[in-house]
């Protein structure tokens, strides 16, 4: 199923565009000839991949502002009439939760509800894909993949307020939506990598930015073992899903669907940096004891069971781990070399992966 072809001439809205997941897949969109209207904050962090690729000059319209704005949100969306909203505008940092975790619920819990409320008020929107995270699950260290029907939970904001972003959803999608027939649907995706992230405490951006600095990484569990995929493998999950929701039947997909990598590609923190360098000589890294005794709680082990994406929906992960600790590291060495050529860079990676090379 070619779930670019989909999106031709169809007119999406797509909440947190500014971030890294939303650049890329604006980026996606637009070059499948979609109509996209971005919302979201200004990019969180200097440098990023919104302003290095001008992706800003893609869109059909770029609207910044909160997703806790409910009026101006409810109205940016009336305006812009969309057929398929993606949302992915959020606080999306575990770390960032424990310094400031009202606003992380705020924005993780009540700005879905705004979304859901502006789709509910805007007629022309036939499905949504809300974007939470593998972490929405009640951790049990198990060896195991979740599932989707596995109990939700979170130790710190961030997962917590995630699982709390499902709810809404899940109740969304009964009370209102199922009976206007508009589609709502869930995405959890694993730890995604690429270029164009430079997000704080996320091991691919620190590893980037000491390797520029010529400095060593500091890590604090090198054992923690966690779904990797590249960027691309999740977004390439939301556009199929998005294609199954706008079908004939798109109500027999209006569900929570998990896209991970795959069991191989479930691996620990020190076996990911030791991949990466070998595309990436010049990265170092230590284990800081300092910092790993005053972090605050982080779940050890975490994997997803895709079983239910890769059965319903035709999805299977492209790139081995190793390919997208390759094309990360070639992001971000070239990119460093020629910062003028991110967008070249990474619609040379679309390509590559939408072409299955």
């Amino acid at each position: 199923m070619d779930a670019l072809a989909h999106y031709r001439g169809r007119r999406v809205f797509v909440t947190g565009h500014t971030g890294f997941k939303g650049a890329w897949l604006s980026m996606w969109l637009t070059r499948a000839g979609a109509k996209v209207t971005g919302y979201a904050l200004a990019p969180a962090t200097a440098p990023n991949l919104f302003t290095l690729a001008g992706v800003e000059r893609v869109l059909h319209a770029h609207r910044e502002a909160d997703i806790r704005n409910a009026a101006r949100l409810q109205e940016a969306m009336r305006v812009a009439e969309p057929e398929i909203v993606f949302h992915l505008a959020a606080q999306p940092l575990v770390r960032e939760s424990y310094r400031t975790p009202v606003d992380t619920w705020s924005t993780n819990v009540m700005g879905t509800v705004n979304v859901l409320e502006a789709v509910r008020a805007t007629p022309s929107v036939r499905a949504t894909v809300v974007i939470t995270t593998d972490k929405c699950y009640e951790n049990r260290e198990w060896l195991w993949g979740y599932r989707e029907t596995d109990p939700l939970g979170g130790h710190d904001p961030y997962s917590a307020s995630k699982a709390g972003a499902e709810l809404v959803v899940a109740s969304y999608r009964r009370s209102f939506l199922a009976e206007t027939g508009q589609h709502l649907a869930s995405a959890r995706a694993g730890n995604v990598i690429g270029g164009g992230d430079w997000s704080a405490d996320r091991l691919i951006p620190d590893a980037a930015r000491a390797a520029a600095a010529g400095q060593a990484l500091r890590i604090r569990h090198p054992e923690a073992t966690r779904p990797w995929q590249h960027v691309l493998e999740s977004l390439h999950g939301y556009l199929l899903l998005g294609t199954r929701l706008l079908g004939q039947d798109g109500h027999a997909f209006a569900d929570a669907f998990n896209f991970g990598p795959a069991a191989t590609d479930n691996r620990p923190v020190q076996a990911v940096l030791e991949g990466l360098q070998r595309h990436w000589p010049q990265l170092r890294w230590e284990l800081d004891a300092a910092m790993r005794a005053s972090a605050p709680h982080e779940a050890g082990y975490l994997y997803l069971d895709s079983s239910k994406a890769m059965r319903t929906l035709d999805w299977q992960p492209r790139w081995t781990l190793d390919r997208a600790l390759r094309e990360t590291a070639d992001w971000y060495r070239q990119v460093q070399a020629s910062p003028d050529q991110a967008r070249a860079i990474t619609e040379a990676q679309i390509e590559a992966f939408a072409s299955g090379r």
